[in-house]
């Protein structure tokens, strides 16, 4: 018997991208090097292009009649396997345009989902990109399920029966609710997860896809996340301890980057994965300095933390890949629009001396120099305080120990069940344990555990 051998075709699909530019639009001197950005990244090899300026989009086909046409022959010269078009198309357009130009034809949102299925790693992102892709591909369904007849018709079963899209559309939808069933008792699990570890103040990174926010995160941390120049890098959330001098340890996160007309049903798939971001004491918006429609994506940026709702969170604007920048007047422009802008390079390290005192006194405004005395058997206080803030001077007596610390005011829980009293720095006398609790520190009435709980991912 002769031996069959099976044959995989490794070459990457040919593509050829298409986008139309309505009279509203604020395209970039280049409109389609974002879409080409994300071909690649989907692992196709962009073989063509073309672009449409119109008044208005095509009811039937998006791109006029003439525009089709050039496609068509564009797809026949090329040999392209799928058209990509960096706009939303509707169900029935991409119906038409594939009858007229005989190939495969994707819109931006489908594009931006298979990147992230295809980089989806985690349990929790890819029950996120599931949901996500069946509620984009709900009303457009191309029966992609295994069954493909009717339902059987006999005795007992007479009548017309139902069709299959019928049928997928049921089973879209039950699937769609176990989706978010799942993903709310993830979600719930993320909230205590991250409700744990506020004993430490919380930074979170945030910014445009590709703006250099898991390069950043290493050179601040030593973290060694994966950092790549492609768009989509990261799609989980890594959570890292991160040392600020003269104030301790905080936690850095670093989470999916943000894209221009990022899918609705995308943001809220991952509503768990950016919880992180949500519940930060600060977030650190990395912006690419070097890209020339830098003010686009930090207003996309923006647009998103609104859909969050959480643009009124303060945050640090941090010009990221300085070192790319060929002109210093390029620099300037965007610095005289945010004077308050960090300029740094990830890369080179430069500039993250002064990123890092930046956020000592952001969170400076959330923390609290102290003096408190604590009983001299009372270990895991004073180990607790060494850990959570800084010590600044500690001296040991008959009856207690003296510490100065500065602390976050979120960790200030297990100091006021324990310490002996608290008063702000350098105001004279210690007060009674009793005066501790009323003392005017501004500390809230949280009672954070005292030992210290890993989280998933913090290394």
């Amino acid at each position: 018997m002769r031996e069959q051998h099976n044959v995989s075709d490794d070459t990457p699909e040919r593509s050829v991208l298409a986008r139309l530019i309505l009279p509203d639009t604020n395209a970039p001197a280049d409109p389609l090097e974002e879409l080409h950005g994300l071909a690649t990244t989907a692992g196709t090899q962009v073989v063509g292009e073309l672009i449409q300026r119109r008044a208005s989009a095509e009811h039937g086909t998006y791109l006029g009649k003439g525009k089709v046409e050039e496609l068509r022959l564009l797809v026949e010269k090329t040999k392209a396997d799928v058209v990509i078009f960096d706009n939303e198309l509707t169900p029935g357009q991409i119906r038409n345009l594939e009858k007229a130009i005989g190939a495969k034809v994707l819109d931006r949102t489908e594009l931006i989902l298979d990147i992230f299925a295809a980089g989806a790693r985690t349990y929790e992102s890819r029950l996120a990109v599931e949901l996500a892709q069946l509620e984009y591909s709900l009303p457009r369904l191309k029966r992609m399920w295994t069954h493909l007849s009717r339902q059987a018709m006999g005795v007992g079963m007479r009548g017309p029966g139902e069709k299959q899209l019928e049928v997928d559309r049921r089973l879209a939808q039950k699937r769609i609710h176990d989706l978010k069933q799942e993903l709310g008792k993830v979600e719930s699990r993320r909230e205590r997860q991250v409700a744990s570890r506020k004993e430490a103040p919380t930074v979170s990174l945030v910014g445009y896809t590709n703006a250099g926010k898991s390069t950043l995160m290493n050179a601040l941390t030593a973290a060694g996340v994966q950092a790549e120049d492609k768009l989509f890098a990261t799609l989980d959330t890594r959570t890292r301890r991160w040392y600020l001098p003269h104030w301790g340890t905080v936690l850095l996160s670093d989470t999916v980057g943000f894209i221009r007309d990022l899918p609705h049903s995308l943001v809220a798939s991952f509503k768990s994965t950016l919880e992180e971001t949500r519940q930060a004491d600060l977030l650190l918006h990395v912006a690419d300095a070097s890209n020339p429609n830098v003010f686009d994506q930090i207003s996309a940026v923006y647009k998103v933390l609104s859909e969050l709702e959480i643009e009124e969170k303060d945050t640090l604007l941090v010009l990221n890949k300085i070192d790319a920048i060929k002109s210093p007047a390029m620099l300037n422009r965007v610095l005289d629009r945010y004077p308050n802008a960090i300029p740094v390079s990830a890369k080179s390290a430069k500039g993250v001396e002064m990123l890092t005192e930046a956020v000592g006194e952001a969170l400076g405004r959330e923390f609290l120099d102290l003096d408190i005395e604590v009983e001299p058997g009372d270990g895991k206080l004073l180990a607790y305080l060494a850990a959570k803030g800084e010590i600044v001077s500690q001296h040991y007596g008959a009856e207690v120990v003296k510490v100065r610390v500065k602390m976050p005011v979120a960790a200030m829980g297990p100091a006021r069940k324990s310490a002996v009293s608290i008063r702000p720095a350098g105001t004279g006398s210690f007060a009674p344990r009793e005066a501790a609790v009323d003392a005017p520190v501004d500390t809230p009435a949280v009672d954070t555990p005292a030992v210290d709980t890993p989280a998933t991912d913090v290394a």
